[in-house]
C-alpha cells in the first residue's frame, strides 16, 4: 500500500526527506490501508518539542461509527528528539522551507510517512515542469504508436 502526494514534485523542491511514524486510531489505520488518505493540503508543523501533521484528511472507516470524528485533526508524528531539533534549526535558518508529506506507506505492520523538508516553487518553475512532463508524455505516446504500426 502506497499513497502519494500528487502535487509534491510540481510544487516543491526537496532538500531532505525523513521517514516518520504517525499516531493513529484503529479505525484510521484501517481506512489508510484501504487507501482513504489525502495528502495534497497537508503539511508538517513543529509545536513545542513535538511534530504534527496538519490537514491530512483520513476518511472515516465505513464500518466504524465514532461520534464526532474529525477527518483533518492534528496527528502526532514520531521522530527522535534530536531529529526534531535538527529540522527545527533548518526551518529557522533555511529561509522559506516547509515540511511536506511525500507519501504514506506500510513498512511491515507499521504505517510510515515520508516527510520532506522542501522549498516551494514559483509559478514559472511549475509551468516549466508541467511543460516538460507534457513533452515526455507526447514522446512516449508517439513511440507507442510508431511501434504499433510496424
Amino acid at each position: 500500500m502506497r499513497i502519494v502526494n500528487r502535487f509534491y514534485k510540481r510544487d516543491y523542491e526537496a532538500i531532505n526527506t525523513f521517514e516518520v511514524g504517525i499516531v493513529l486510531t484503529g479505525a484510521e489505520v484501517k481506512s489508510i490501508r484501504n487507501g482513504n488518505l489525502k495528502l495534497e493540503a497537508a503539511f508538517g508543523k513543529i509545536i513545542g518539542d513535538e511534530m504534527f501533521l496538519i490537514n491530512a484528511e483520513i476518511a472515516i472507516y465505513r464500518f466504524a461509527r465514532p461520534k464526532e470524528y474529525n477527518s483533518t485533526r492534528q496527528r502526532k508524528l514520531l521522530l527522535h528528539r534530536k531529529e526534531i531539533q535538527k529540522i527545527k534549526i533548518k526551518l529557522k535558518t533555511g529561509g522559506r522551507l516547509t515540511l511536506v508529506p511525500v507519501s504514506c506507506y506500510t513498512k511491515g505492520r507499521h504505517i510510515k510517512l515520508s516527510l520532506a523538508l522542501a522549498k516551494g516553487r514559483g509559478e514559472i518553475a511549475k509551468k516549466k515542469i508541467e511543460r516538460a512532463e507534457d513533452i515526455k508524455r507526447k514522446q512516449k505516446q508517439e513511440m507507442k504508436e510508431y511501434l504499433n504500426r510496424g
